[in-house]
């Protein structure tokens, strides 16, 4: 009907949620079926359905509160399970003890701070990671791993190849013999590359023991958090994670806070949005938004449950010079600026209450109290990992008549068998 012109499936009903905010609603809540093009995932659908609510004049923590307390009850009500107090975490303490901003509290591991300690060795591998802008070197101590009957040889090459899937170029590793001994006590292709004083130290800081493994993770900032932190979860769940008590099975919910307002983009050499450009910095950082984006901290939380991340949501910018700031940090023109988003700059002038709110996946909601492995496995024809409906056939080609009808025209058609 409007030959030329295009819908855009967004991935939230953000904006529409503030301008009733804006409009005097002081409470929107829904339940709606929601369309994301998305890289699919174990926990991830093209289709789901989202509970959605938005609030005025309700801090971060007073939606937090809110929020928990009907997780818990809906837990309790619906499997008879008591979910204990949901604990807080700062995005920076998760990234830097697990590398992953849903971090997964029932495995018994954390990282080990290495990067200041390697940029003095002659080891190239760990000191040209410590002193790169962003790089960082940090240890997993696994207890019991290089112990007779812990890890096999077989493990530890599975391991090496399982991180190159997060851009890791390889996975280095010291069997811990005898603590005391030194050198001398350490196994490990690597140690001759490293002096005393700093094994020492490593011993020291990881606080490994007789028959101990410490893997190494010594890359960009992000290729060390993914894979190092895949490490961590995969080594806790594995038979021998479970079998040395790594692994707690218990529920684990937190949530995380206080993550970045912004990241930056290398291959864009710009600054983008860790959550989205409509997230209120911390009161106090709205001027770090022009001199200082790295250090600009956002109101922005996260709900995880068992290293699943169960929804999340922010406070809201509810002030026009404000969002415009939040445009510019993200090189976003005036003109650009207005054309997108006009209708809500246009709409804050007059004046917005302070205003949050938060949504969590339903489909994966039950994901978690049923124990299934998959969201594909607690929805209704669900979509493969390459988005396709195999009962369906879709996606499938159109014909011509029908392209023309919708005023397209296809640019890449598919080659011939």
């Amino acid at each position: 009907m409007h030959d030329g012109s295009f819908f855009a499936l967004p991935q939230s009903p953000q904006l529409f949620k503030q301008l009733l905010m804006v409009a005097g609603y002081d409470r929107y809540y829904q339940i709606v079926k929601c369309f994301r093009d998305e890289d699919l995932r174990a926990d991830r659908q093209p289709e789901f359905t989202q509970i959605d609510i938005e609030t005025s004049f309700l801090a971060e923590e007073e939606i937090r509160e809110m929020f928990e307390g009907m997780i818990r009850n809906v837990f309790r009500n619906a499997a008879g399970i008591d979910l204990p107090v949901f604990p807080t975490m700062t995005y920076g303490d998760a990234m830097f003890k697990y590398g992953s901003d849903k971090p997964d509290l029932r495995v018994k591991l954390e990282f080990t701070e290495l990067t200041e300690l390697m940029k003095r060795v002659e080891f190239k591998v760990f000191s040209n990671a410590a002193t790169m802008a962003g790089g960082r070197v940090v240890a997993l101590r696994v207890p019991g791993g290089g112990a007779e009957g812990g890890m096999s040889r077989g493990e530890i090459d599975a391991y090496q190849e399982f991180v190159k899937i997060y851009g890791a170029k390889g996975l280095a590793y010291i069997k811990v013999n005898d603590a005391a001994a030194g050198r001398d006590g350490l196994q490990s292709p690597i140690v001759k590359n490293l002096d005393d004083n700093t094994l020492a130290e490593i011993i020291a800081r990881t606080g490994a023991r007789n028959g101990d493994i410490l893997f190494f993770g010594a890359d960009k900032e992000k290729v060390v958090n993914d894979a190092i932190g895949a490490l961590r979860v995969k080594i806790g769940h594995s038979a021998f994670g479970k079998k040395t008590g790594l692994f707690d099975d218990r529920w684990a919910p937190l949530w995380v806070v206080d993550f970045p307002m912004f990241e930056f983009d290398e291959e864009g050499q710009r600054w983008s949005a860790v959550h989205h450009p409509f997230t209120a910095p911390k009161d106090g950082h709205e001027d770090l938004m022009d001199t200082a984006p790295e250090k600009c901290i956002a109101k922005a939380y996260d709900m995880v449950l068992n290293g699943i991340e169960m929804g999340g949501g922010s406070v809201r910018i509810h002030r026009e010079e404000v969002q415009s700031k939040v445009f510019r940090a993200l090189k976003i023109s005036a003109e650009d600026a207005q054309l997108k988003f006009g209708f809500l700059l246009d709409a804050l002038q007059y004046g917005a209450p302070p205003h949050g709110g938060i949504a969590i996946g339903l489909d994966r909601l039950v994901m978690l109290m049923t124990g299934a492995e998959s969201i594909r496995d607690v929805i209704a024809f669900p979509k493969t990992q390459r988005a396709q409906d195999l009962l369906t056939q879709a996606p499938s080609p159109v014909d011509e008549k029908q392209l023309r009808e919708l005023h397209i025209k296809l640019r890449n058609t598919p080659q011939a068998a």
